[in-house]
């Protein structure tokens, strides 16, 4: 979910501050204490203010921006898939540093929500738990994934068990996919919540990836239970 309009690949490293001055939203009519909270929160949010300004769709993009500073898996002329990649900022991202126009690479997203067109980018609009999106992801493809990367997320219910369960039925799925289309050596990068992948899922995930870590980007609000577990060297399916 990465977009640039026209911003250069020299986006590695470096972080987001600068001091602003604290904006105050008051509830009106129509707006209820819940969403002047939120309101709020945008207006004070040093991401928000920064994906504005790079032309990125959504704060997200940093996310993966910060992951891939770590880990260095998005390069030049590979093959990306994005699960849930709505609204387009980790494709963005994705095109900055694989840039597909210039390599001959290729990036193709997913999404029940429609996503505006983005140059170098594939999107399918389409749930991707229906039973017909992996083989229309992998006819879009057209071969193996580098990197599949799956920022999905069920809607909250309020209740963290569920929650919980929600997301990681989505993470397990996100797996089973990049299982059958990875290259050896391939990476994978999924959602998931606070206290980590579900034991069943990280020991799969141990047995078919060299190195398995959790870790939480500095752009991933400190209050969210959001984490993102990064498997890299797909030791190859079967």
């Amino acid at each position: 979910m990465a977009k640039d309009k026209g911003g250069s690949r020299s986006t590695r490293g470096g972080g987001v501050g600068g001091r602003r001055e604290a904006v105050r939203v008051k509830t009106a009519r129509g707006r209820t204490v819940s969403s002047a909270r939120w309101l709020e929160r945008q207006l004070n949010d040093p991401y928000v203010h920064e994906a504005k300004r790079l032309g990125f769709r959504s704060r997200a993009a940093f996310k993966l921006r910060e992951i891939d500073d770590q880990f260095r898996f998005l390069r030049p002329g590979i093959a990306v898939v994005d699960l849930g990649c709505a609204p387009g900022g980790w494709c963005q991202v994705a095109v900055q540093r694989v840039r597909p126009l210039e390599t001959g690479g290729t990036i193709v997203g997913i999404d029940v929500t429609e996503v505006e067109p983005i140059a170098g980018t594939t999107i399918l609009h389409q749930d991707f738990m229906a039973d017909d999106a992996p083989e229309r992801l992998k006819a879009a493809l057209g071969g193996q994934a580098d990197v599949v990367l799956s920022d999905m997320a069920a809607p909250a219910t309020g209740h963290p068990q569920t929650d919980h369960l929600r997301i990681m039925a989505l993470a397990e799925t996100a797996h089973a996919f990049a299982r059958e289309v990875l290259k050896p050596d391939g990476v994978f990068v999924a959602k998931v919540l606070r206290g980590g992948t579900e034991r069943a899922l990280l020991e799969q995930l141990k047995r078919d990836f060299k190195v398995v870590k959790h870790v939480k980007p500095p752009s991933s609000r400190a209050d969210s239970a959001e984490m993102f577990v990064v498997a890299t060297g797909f030791r190859g399916g079967n």
